[in-house]
């Protein structure tokens, strides 16, 4: 982008440096038609650079809108995927039954307490003398749905599945494993398709950010299934919590 604009400054004080010279040194009859040209190519040049730089604070504004509504949806998944993973030990990569699992499971609210009983092998090793040993007692308190822990009456979780902006009809690709034997997931879905009606060349660039305060990489994505995590790939300014 900043080549571009240097490299039309370059051309317009060029130009405007031919209409002096044209006006020193060619015919009067011809310079009327001439400098019409050059001017016409000036406010061309002009018009051309600030649409390149305005219509780049165009897209990264509607960017970080399309993105934060996103970012929301991702939340949403991983705080599913980690209750699932309360609940059964591991994530899944089947949205259908993320959906079936928050509509029927529950946490199990338990308390801990520690005990002191009769240790009735050391008892009878010693000869019945009377041996006692520490133990930690769980007590079941009760149950709560993991719907209303999670989205209380709110049932945008149906459609979590959905990317909310951008290219119609579009999903997130929804993925989940096992790395070193610790259960991961992965939500992502590409930026061309939250993208998908701006500049080319924008999303492409947009694809290739590599930057402390941008989204790096070719997509918005929670978790990873290449590392224990289950944070976003986005930054602080995109959204309030990770």
């Amino acid at each position: 982008m900043l080549t571009i604009i240097i490299a039309a400054i370059i051309v317009i004080l060029l130009t405007i440096g031919i209409v002096w010279l044209i006006d020193k040194f060619v015919p009067k009859k011809l310079k009327p038609v001439i400098n019409i040209v050059l001017w016409a190519v000036i406010a061309y040049l002009a018009y051309s650079t600030f649409m390149s730089v305005y219509g780049e604070i165009q897209f990264n504004q509607l960017k970080e809108k399309r993105y934060a509504v996103v970012i929301e949806k991702l939340k949403d998944i991983r705080d599913a995927e980690l209750a699932h993973r309360t609940v059964t030990g591991k994530f899944t990569d089947n949205f259908d039954d993320l959906v079936k699992f928050i509509d029927t499971a529950q946490y199990t609210i338990t308390q801990r307490r520690d005990s002191t009983v009769i240790d009735e092998e050391l008892t009878r090793r010693y000869g019945g003398v009377e041996t006692t040993k520490d133990i930690v007692i769980i007590d079941t308190l009760g149950f709560v749905p993991v719907k209303d822990s999670l989205f209380g009456a709110d049932t945008r979780y149906k459609t979590m599945m959905n990317v909310p902006v951008g290219q119609e009809g579009a999903k997130f690709e929804l993925k989940a494993g096992m790395l070193d034997e610790i259960p991961v997931f992965e939500a992502k879905v590409d930026k061309s398709v939250i993208l998908f009606d701006q500049d080319k060349n924008l999303v492409k660039k947009e694809k290739q950010v590599i930057s402390v305060d941008g989204v790096n990489g070719p997509s918005l994505k929670v978790g990873s299934m290449d590392e224990v995590k289950t944070i976003g790939n986005w930054p602080i300014n995109y959204s309030k919590e990770q």
